[in-house]
């Protein structure tokens, strides 16, 4: 019986590809709409649970991509006390997308006797007698069988179920508008990432990463600040298998030469590092000073994240890429992931910088030593792994990975620094933790949503990509998009 099974779902996703679709002139197609509105105008959507059973063949049968498959009986009984168990607090509509349709007659030797329906339909919802709203979206397969002169429905499939966000995602995902939009926005190439309950479901790369050919999904793009993020994460696995330590100064692995002088080196922990708390500046001129006493207030600093380094280094008696490929890159299978230049990289897929006249940097990030804030070389796709390790935690025990998400210290308009991400609060009580990379050529940026699992990432190679921000923030995140663009833009 199971192989049975087997073969008739191939039959139906067979015929209904091939080239024996009939027109809606037809009376077959007429019959066959008539017996659809049956089904679910007058059964589904009134929750009229005899209107199936007449309309259903004894051994129906539903396939469902995300609920299994139910014989007649189990189809029935799921309708009755599912859906329609209280239908004064729920409500659920069927609408036939019309355009969708096709039917496909079946013959056997100049015989009809059944039909394959292929189509889309929306399902909307009600709850409490509120407004009706959007529910979702379906993909359907029917085979229809002529019993004694009368049309049955013998098998439904129903798969490649969606919401409204991840329509509205698909649409702009694969639409020619999204290249149109990035031509007229001067992009040489998007690189596009989408996680949804803690996994990485979309990754899209478009335009051209070198001026010559399109932009593989593959493309390795050099982000710039969000080479801080990794940095931290390796540091909080160190952490958590208690090799260092969240809040011991680290003086006694590592002191720079122009601070050796100045009493402060000895209040840096690695808490401070990880929050911008070092007192450092960004980048120093000549020698490195302190602009605070560690500890006392919020500044970014590209210089905490090299220190982190020359105190992991000193500490493990390794480099910096080499600890975090044992315990990042290698168990994440992040194999295009580079801190420093090596012949392993394939020159053909790095995505070049451009200027906003889209003229093309000279190339400059091919390092020999890591740097731990900057120049990290990476795909959508890796970057969307750690992202997504992140989310879940890999290898941090429970209290640090609590800390990181914690308000470490005020930075800019309204939001916090945790440890190697800054946090968004929203107004519902969700957060989001973020990081952008600006550099000559480089503008990226992420979020990911720990409540929600759910994250997006967006990469270009041009000194201005940062104009394409606002409406995949928009597009993507919805509400909280726009609401980050809010906080950015002082319009909260």
């Amino acid at each position: 019986m199971k192989n049975k099974r087997i073969v008739l779902v191939s039959l139906l996703l067979t015929i209904s590809s091939s080239k024996a679709q009939i027109t809606n002139d037809f009376e077959l197609y007429k019959e066959i709409i008539k017996k659809d509105s049956l089904l679910f105008s007058v059964g589904f959507n009134t929750c009229n649970i005899s209107q199936f059973e007449d309309i259903l063949t004894h051994d129906f049968e539903f396939f469902h991509d995300k609920g299994g498959k139910q014989d007649k009986a189990e189809f029935l009984n799921a309708l009755k006390n599912g859906l329609c168990r209280s239908p004064e607090d729920y409500q659920s509509r069927r609408e036939l997308i019309d355009s969708s349709t096709k039917i496909y007659p079946l013959y056997d030797n100049g015989s009809l006797y059944g039909a394959i329906q292929k189509g889309v339909h929306n399902f909307y919802e009600t709850i409490n007698g509120g407004k009706e709203k959007f529910a979702s979206s379906a993909d359907f397969d029917h085979l229809w069988m002529l019993e004694n002169d009368d049309w049955k429905l013998k098998r439904s499939l129903s798969f490649n179920h969606k919401n409204k966000k991840e329509i509205e995602s698909a649409n702009l995902f694969n639409s020619s508008e999204l290249k149109q939009w990035l031509i007229d926005n001067n992009i040489p190439a998007l690189g596009l990432g989408i996680i949804d309950d803690g996994q990485l479901e979309q990754v899209r790369v478009i335009g051209s990463h070198n001026g010559k050919g399109r932009a593989s999904i593959n493309t390795i793009f050099n982000v710039a600040s969000l080479t801080k993020p990794v940095t931290a994460y390796l540091a909080l696995m160190l952490i958590s298998q208690n090799k260092l330590s969240l809040d011991e100064p680290v003086h006694k692995y590592w002191t720079d030469p122009d601070l050796k002088n100045d009493a402060r080196h000895k209040q840096i922990t690695i808490r401070h590092i990880l929050s911008h708390q070092t007192g450092f500046p960004n980048w120093r001129d000549e020698k490195l000073k302190f602009q605070f006493t560690p500890g006392t207030k919020y500044q970014y600093s590209g210089e905490g994240f090299e220190y982190l380094r020359k105190i992991i280094e000193n500490k493990f008696d390794k480099p910096l890429d080499q600890l975090a490929t044992e315990l990042i890159f290698m168990p994440l299978k992040m194999n295009d992931t580079h801190y420093v230049w090596d012949d392993t990289i394939d020159e053909q897929r790095l995505a070049l910088g451009y200027d906003r006249e889209v003229k093309s940097y000279k190339v400059t990030y091919r390092r020999k030593v890591a740097n731990g804030a900057d120049d990290l070389l990476t795909s959508v796709e890796d970057y969307g792994k750690f992202l997504t390790a992140v989310l879940n935690g890999y290898g941090l025990s429970e209290s640090i990975f609590k800390e990181m998400q914690s308000n470490q210290v005020s930075s800019q308009k309204g939001k916090h620094f945790g440890l190697g991400f800054e946090k968004y609060d929203f107004k519902d009580g969700n957060f989001a933790l973020s990081h952008g990379g600006s550099d000559n050529g480089v503008q990226t940026i992420v979020f990911i949503f720990p409540k929600t699992k759910q994250g997006l990432l967006i990469f270009t190679n041009i000194d201005d990509g940062y104009k394409v921000y606002e409406k995949l923030l928009a597009q993507y995140l919805g509400m909280y998009g726009k609401e980050i663009i809010e906080i950015e833009t002082g319009e909260k």
